[in-house]
Protein backbone atom coordinates (compact mmCIF):
# COMPACT_ATOMS: atom_id res chain seq x y z
CA UNK A 1 0.00 0.00 0.00
CA UNK A 2 1.41 3.51 -1.08
CA UNK A 3 1.97 5.61 2.30
CA UNK A 4 2.63 9.27 2.18
CA UNK A 5 4.26 10.50 5.12
CA UNK A 6 5.11 14.12 5.80
CA UNK A 7 7.89 15.78 7.66
CA UNK A 8 9.33 19.33 8.57
CA UNK A 9 7.01 22.31 9.30
CA UNK A 10 6.68 24.23 12.56
CA UNK A 11 6.65 27.42 13.61
CA UNK A 12 8.27 30.77 11.76
CA UNK A 13 7.70 34.42 11.99
CA UNK A 14 6.53 36.09 9.14
CA UNK A 15 8.75 36.89 6.51
CA UNK A 16 10.44 33.96 7.33
CA UNK A 17 11.52 30.49 5.47
CA UNK A 18 10.33 26.65 5.98
CA UNK A 19 10.59 23.30 4.00
CA UNK A 20 8.74 20.25 4.05
CA UNK A 21 9.18 16.89 2.84
CA UNK A 22 6.49 14.16 2.02
CA UNK A 23 8.17 10.85 1.29
CA UNK A 24 6.58 7.78 -0.61
CA UNK A 25 6.84 4.81 -0.02
CA UNK A 26 5.86 3.18 -3.92
CA UNK A 27 9.19 2.69 -5.28
CA UNK A 28 7.40 3.03 -8.73
CA UNK A 29 6.55 7.12 -7.25
CA UNK A 30 8.28 9.10 -10.05
CA UNK A 31 5.59 8.26 -12.17
CA UNK A 32 3.02 10.27 -10.01
CA UNK A 33 2.08 13.49 -10.21
CA UNK A 34 2.27 14.84 -6.72
CA UNK A 35 1.26 17.96 -4.87
CA UNK A 36 0.90 20.20 -1.84
CA UNK A 37 -2.63 20.80 -0.46
CA UNK A 38 -3.18 23.15 2.82
CA UNK A 39 -6.39 23.24 5.23
CA UNK A 40 -6.97 26.60 7.35
CA UNK A 41 -8.67 26.35 10.53
CA UNK A 42 -12.56 27.37 9.44
CA UNK A 43 -11.55 26.71 5.75
CA UNK A 44 -11.40 24.71 2.71
CA UNK A 45 -9.08 22.88 1.94
CA UNK A 46 -7.09 24.31 -1.41
CA UNK A 47 -4.37 23.42 -3.81
CA UNK A 48 -1.31 24.65 -3.20
CA UNK A 49 1.82 23.72 -5.42
CA UNK A 50 2.10 20.26 -7.95
CA UNK A 51 4.85 18.37 -9.49
CA UNK A 52 4.10 15.82 -12.16
CA UNK A 53 6.33 13.04 -13.32
CA UNK A 54 8.08 15.22 -15.89
CA UNK A 55 9.77 17.64 -13.14
CA UNK A 56 6.80 20.21 -14.32
CA UNK A 57 5.25 22.29 -11.79
CA UNK A 58 2.01 24.41 -11.20
CA UNK A 59 1.28 27.10 -8.22
CA UNK A 60 -1.88 28.78 -6.68
CA UNK A 61 -1.59 32.52 -7.69
CA UNK A 62 -1.37 33.00 -3.90
CA UNK A 63 2.13 31.24 -3.38
CA UNK A 64 3.54 31.95 -6.63
CA UNK A 65 7.12 34.14 -6.65
CA UNK A 66 7.21 32.15 -2.89
CA UNK A 67 7.06 28.76 -3.01
CA UNK A 68 9.25 25.79 -4.91
CA UNK A 69 7.82 22.62 -5.69
CA UNK A 70 10.27 20.30 -6.40
CA UNK A 71 10.35 15.74 -6.71
CA UNK A 72 13.55 14.42 -5.55
CA UNK A 73 14.30 10.67 -6.86
CA UNK A 74 17.07 10.02 -5.59
CA UNK A 75 15.34 10.26 -2.18
CA UNK A 76 11.87 9.58 -3.29
CA UNK A 77 10.56 12.78 -1.52
CA UNK A 78 8.14 15.76 -3.04
CA UNK A 79 9.77 18.90 -1.60
CA UNK A 80 7.89 22.20 -1.15
CA UNK A 81 10.18 24.78 -0.30
CA UNK A 82 8.77 28.21 1.31
CA UNK A 83 9.59 31.39 1.40
CA UNK A 84 8.47 34.88 2.48
CA UNK A 85 5.76 33.53 4.61
CA UNK A 86 2.82 35.00 5.49
CA UNK A 87 -0.15 34.52 8.33
CA UNK A 88 -2.62 33.43 5.83
CA UNK A 89 -0.11 30.79 5.11
CA UNK A 90 -1.11 29.25 8.37
CA UNK A 91 -2.45 25.61 7.88
CA UNK A 92 -2.47 22.06 7.84
CA UNK A 93 -0.29 20.72 4.90
CA UNK A 94 -0.59 17.64 2.72
CA UNK A 95 0.63 15.33 0.45
CA UNK A 96 -1.50 13.96 -1.96
CA UNK A 97 -0.39 11.85 -5.45
CA UNK A 98 -2.00 10.42 -8.11
CA UNK A 99 -1.53 7.80 -10.97
CA UNK A 100 -2.79 10.41 -13.73
CA UNK A 101 -0.36 13.09 -14.68
CA UNK A 102 -1.18 16.32 -16.30
CA UNK A 103 -1.33 19.48 -14.17
CA UNK A 104 -3.96 22.19 -14.03
CA UNK A 105 -2.76 26.16 -13.47
CA UNK A 106 -4.12 26.86 -10.05
CA UNK A 107 -1.40 24.50 -8.32
CA UNK A 108 -2.81 20.56 -8.22
CA UNK A 109 -2.85 17.64 -11.00
CA UNK A 110 -5.09 17.49 -13.28
CA UNK A 111 -6.49 14.13 -11.18
CA UNK A 112 -7.93 13.61 -7.86
CA UNK A 113 -5.62 12.21 -5.40
CA UNK A 114 -5.68 8.49 -4.93
CA UNK A 115 -3.07 8.88 -2.07
CA UNK A 116 -2.74 10.63 1.02
CA UNK A 117 -0.39 11.89 3.74
CA UNK A 118 -1.79 12.59 7.13
CA UNK A 119 -0.72 16.27 7.28
CA UNK A 120 1.80 18.43 8.84
CA UNK A 121 1.29 21.90 10.68
CA UNK A 122 3.15 25.16 9.68
CA UNK A 123 2.32 28.15 11.47
CA UNK A 124 3.48 31.57 10.49
CA UNK A 125 3.14 34.68 13.39
CA UNK A 126 2.82 37.94 12.49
Amino acid sequence: QVQLVESGGGSVQAGGSLNISCVVTDPTWHYYCMGWFRQAPGKEREAVAAADSDGSTTYADSVKDRFTVSKDNSKNTLDLQMHNLKPEDNAMYYCAATTGNGLNTRGACNYDAQYWGKGILVTVSP
